[in-house]
């Protein structure tokens, strides 16, 4: 039997059906078919299987979870913020909820005891209390608006440390540029407040995905190396948190490639250099260690990356998800683990963000195709 689709339209281009539910923004829709790879041509490792766990999630981006299992999808060009509910226990969502309208590139979701913090480009909001009001969400409660405003770059995803406190990157406001303001491509953290504000990395061009790794509570991250290079450099980068580190940009890409309006200033020796090179202009987004144990014992501990695709390159690459291993030697290496989202120069779909389920399955959202899947493993 077809699973329901979840589907919330404000545009004129919207498909016209009959809805079977509605209340205060909630929608349960029967399925309706909608562009996007056919799953048979997405290709994971033997033992896996994937499949559609929701589709209908308009330009679906960062995920986080409730208590409840609520799942929060942001979105980047719509405003809106998602909560998907599975209210009949069949493991797939047949509700979905907007909880929020309006937003400035509303990409971060992070929840911490009942609120829903997202990230609106110069500020952070929140929903208090969400879970108790999905079919009447208040209206956001401006926690801090002391980010910059700038939109290039400005889509970010946040999360709650270990230590309590809320990290917030702030990308660079340009392709490539040295701004004054240190702020800028940087990782910063506050308090649940809003308050106490401070930078924790510096040197980070464009990171849209980090997570601690379990054991040690290291931060790790992604970035996206800058343009206009060429089709082969710099790549993109997965990084090892140092407190304070400086990661390199403007100056030093990937380690080694000196920039050419503003390496003569610094010299690359004098940065962190990445865990691992992930591959020119692939845009590696989210990424979560594997904390789950229904995969085999290979993948837990290990990294899995979402990767949104080259815009730019004459040959695109990218649109896969990845796993890294962080090895015990403190190198790090990588592997394909889903692909098929690139066809030659066709694209069907743009992974973004990937988090564990708590059965142990991997969800992957998509942005392209407005759908968020699972990977989950059988063993045959």
């Amino acid at each position: 039997m077809p699973r329901p689709a979840l589907i919330v339209r404000s545009s004129s281009a919207a498909l016209v059906i009959s809805v079977l539910f509605v209340s205060s923004g909630s929608v349960c829709l029967p399925t309706v078919k909608r562009s996007g790879p056919e799953l048979t041509s997405i290709r994971v490792p033997v033992g896996f299987k994937i499949e559609v766990f929701a589709e209908g999630v308009s330009n679906a981006r960062a995920m986080c979870w409730g208590d409840r299992g609520t799942l929060f999808v942001g979105s980047r060009d719509l405003g809106m913020v998602h909560a998907l509910e599975d209210t009949d226990g069949d493991g797939h969502p047949d509700v979905q909820h907007i909880i929020a309208k309006g937003l400035q590139m509303p990409v971060g979701v992070a929840f911490r005891n009942g609120d829903l913090y997202v990230r609106s480009v110069d500020r952070i909001v929140k929903l208090p209390s969400i879970e108790d009001h999905l079919t009447d969400p208040p209206e956001p409660i401006v926690v801090t608006d002391r980010f910059p405003s700038k939109e290039h770059h400005g889509w970010k995803f946040i999360a709650f440390g270990p230590d309590g406190k809320l990290y917030v990157p702030v990308g660079a406001p340009c392709n490539n540029c040295l701004s004054e303001d240190s702020i800028f491509a940087s990782i910063t953290r506050i308090d649940p407040d809003g308050s106490g504000l401070e930078v924790v990395a510096h040197g980070v061009r464009n990171t849209v995905g980090f997570d601690w790794q379990p054991g040690t509570n290291d931060l790790w991250f992604t970035d996206n190396g800058r343009d206009w290079l060429g089709d082969d450099s710099p790549d993109c980068e997965l990084n090892r948190g140092v407190p304070g580190g400086h990661y390199g940009y403007p100056f030093c890409h990937a380690g080694s490639v000196s920039d050419p309006e503003f390496g003569d200033q610094r010299a690359c020796d004098e940065f962190i250099p990445p865990a691992a090179l992930l591959g020119p202009h692939v845009a590696p987004l989210g990424m979560r260690f594997y904390t789950g144990t229904a995969f085999p014992e290979k993948y837990r501990g290990a990294i899995f990356i979402a990767e949104h695709g080259s815009w730019n390159r004459s040959t695109p690459i990218g649109y896969r998800v990845v796993v890294a291993f962080p090895n015990a030697d403190g190198t790090t290496t990588t592997e394909v683990f889903a692909d098929g989202w690139l066809d030659g120069a066709r694209t069907t779909g743009r992974p973004v963000d990937v988090l564990v389920a708590p059965d142990g399955s991997l969800l992957v959202s998509d942005d392209a195709a407005d759908r968020i899947y699972r990977i989950s493993y059988s063993g045959h």
